[in-house]
């Protein structure tokens, strides 16, 4: 049988269609579990939690944060299975990108230019390069596992989207220990610490996902 006709064969079998999606909500909810306790271990929320609630920014981390982790799995769910469409998926990503790029066009209008490096440098951007990497271990582990059970055809992209959606789910995490808020800290340093994680995927993906 010629592989093409193998991914096709997969495609139509629907055992594929509901054990793979079983097991990768299985392995997403096992790996936020593990997330959280090792966040609360770690960092745990910030003090002043209830007051930043009630601002603009603090909540509008989350918005960003969650909004990625739900196209990022979106994505694994697409790239898991052999044929599946993921173009469609991969678009989701535009809506994260729209709302940080449009909070940070904000930001710098309200903000005077000489405020603009402090809350780009802020006080956790260190603390931020090592946290979300390391909450997002767990859940980076438990998605690659399950899609190992699976049957993805493309290694490296579908590694690179388990590193992105468990990258945005220790970023959601994060967010609520982190006192820095402006839109302009975290599109630079929320998106590198991601992007380190979304990497890690990839080179994992390229080893442990070939069938």
């Amino acid at each position: 049988m010629r592989t093409e006709d193998l991914i096709k064969t997969l495609a139509v079998d629907h055992t594929m269609d509901i054990a793979p999606a079983r097991m990768l909500a299985l392995a997403v909810l096992a790996g936020a579990v593990i997330a959280t306790l090792v966040f609360a271990e770690m960092l745990g929320v910030r003090p002043d939690v209830d007051e930043a609630m009630h601002t603009v920014r603090f909540p509008f981390k989350f918005v960003v944060t969650i909004t990625l982790a739900i196209a990022g799995l979106a994505l694994v769910s697409r790239l898991e299975r052999p044929g599946a469409d993921w173009r469609a998926a991969a678009r989701l990503l535009i809506i994260p990108a729209l709302l940080i790029g449009a909070a940070v066009v904000l930001e710098m209008i309200v903000v005077p230019p000489s405020g603009w490096e402090p809350r780009m440098v802020g006080s956790n951007a260190m603390i931020c390069l090592t946290a979300i990497p390391t909450i997002a271990v767990a859940p980076l582990a438990a998605i690659l596992i399950a899609m190992r059970h699976a049957a993805p055809t493309a290694p490296v992209r579908a590694g690179a989207a388990a590193g992105l959606a468990a990258a945005a789910v220790a970023a959601t995490l994060y967010a609520s220990h982190c006192t820095d808020d402006s839109p302009l800290f975290v599109v630079i340093w929320y998106s590198i610490a991601i992007a380190l994680v979304t990497a890690a995927g990839a080179l994992l993906g390229s080893r442990l996902l070939r069938w």
